[in-house]
């Protein structure tokens, strides 16, 4: 694995987002997220998974320097790639708990809204739906894996002003759960997740599933038509242009 690390105790397995400073996500990480999670899904030997960042990133959303240049057919597969990772973790019958290390914009607050419980460090970190502002058509998946949290209007709203949230706004809304210092948040998760490990797992994972059964209905859909919209406006000169200017600041403030 060269964008996570793995870490196995007493039957919980941790994750740990490992790419870069800011653990942008890209193929390889989508890639190795997707294997990893359906490997644990099937090895009764762990029975629970937390995911983490780094201090001061969970992750900071899609890589728009590199995905920016992938072909045509190399975004439409990265596409396809990651709305089938946001199934997989949200089927994922398991407990999973985020432990949200830092800043967690876009893709990291979609990795994050997977889970079961989300856990967040304290301090001036952001976390929200932005792709609307970027250009990034928001497939109705992520909207109702978003609403299944904050509930419909809340999360009509935010969506369509690509809000971002300071840890305290993430907490009132229900985006996170539970607010801890940054040396304390692997702990706080161990000891959710061990809270829900040592009930009945049948009957705690049935619980799960019948819980989000409405959610993995429209999850489950198929989104091919909406994906072939969302490549159109990818394309389109008018995202390309907000891209190039992010992609600018973002190589400007790493220069």
């Amino acid at each position: 694995m060269n964008t996570i690390k793995v870490n196995i105790k007493d039957k919980v397995a941790v994750l740990q987002l490992d790419r870069g400073r800011s653990n942008a996500i890209n193929a390889e990480m989508v890639s190795e997220l997707s294997q990893m999670i359906q490997n644990i899904e099937k090895d009764d030997n762990i029975a629970g998974v937390i995911i983490t960042g780094k201090e001061g990133f969970f992750s900071a959303g899609l890589d728009l320097i590199e995905l920016f240049n992938y072909g045509e057919s190399e975004i439409r597969a990265f596409w396809i790639d990651f709305l089938n990772l946001v199934e997989i973790m949200a089927v994922f019958k398991k407990p999973m708990v985020a432990a949200i290390s830092g800043h967690s914009p876009a893709g990291g607050c979609v990795l994050a809204l997977c889970s079961d419980y989300r856990i967040m460090s304290e301090g001036k970190y952001i976390i929200g739906l932005n792709e609307v502002p970027v250009g990034i058509i928001v497939p109705q998946s992520i909207f109702h894996l978003y609403s299944f949290w904050l509930g419909n209007a809340k999360a009509y709203r935010y969506l369509l002003e690509g809000k971002l949230m300071n840890t305290g706004e993430a907490l009132e809304s229900g985006l996170v759960d539970d607010l801890v210092s940054p040396e304390s948040i692997l702990h706080a998760a161990d000891r959710q997740i061990r809270k829900y490990i040592q009930m009945e797992p049948t009957t705690w994972q049935q619980s799960k599933v019948n819980l989000r059964a409405e959610l993995l209905s429209k999850i489950g859909v198929d989104q091919s038509e909406m994906l072939e919209i969302m490549l159109k406006q990818w394309w389109s000169p008018s995202t390309r242009s907000i891209l190039k200017t992010i992609i600018q600041n973002l190589q400007q403030k790493t220069s």
